[in-house]
């Protein structure tokens, strides 16, 4: 499976999107400060995460939440869906 996930820091509230094969690995990293575009945005917090079978489609769908301020709505609203349910 391939991962698209966006994390939130508990430190600035801001959003992170990114992309892994082994999502929970990937979440410790971030955490442990090995990744160089989070580690000053430490704690951070998983807030949604879709799965994929082809890696292909994850690579496209986060190229896609990365694209702009419409895809960032498009997250913002299901993300707020998510929590309502």
């Amino acid at each position: 499976m391939f991962y698209v996930y966006v994390l939130q820091s508990q430190k600035d509230r801001k959003l992170y999107t990114g992309y892994s094969s082994d999502l929970k690995r990937r979440i410790t990293e971030h955490n442990q400060g090995l990744v160089s575009s989070t580690k000053n945005r430490r704690p951070l917090k998983l807030i949604y995460y879709q799965a994929f079978v082809s890696e292909i489609d994850a690579r496209r769908e986060e190229k896609h939440l990365k694209s702009g301020s419409k895809a960032r709505n498009e997250l913002k609203l299901r993300i707020t869906e998510s929590l309502t349910r």
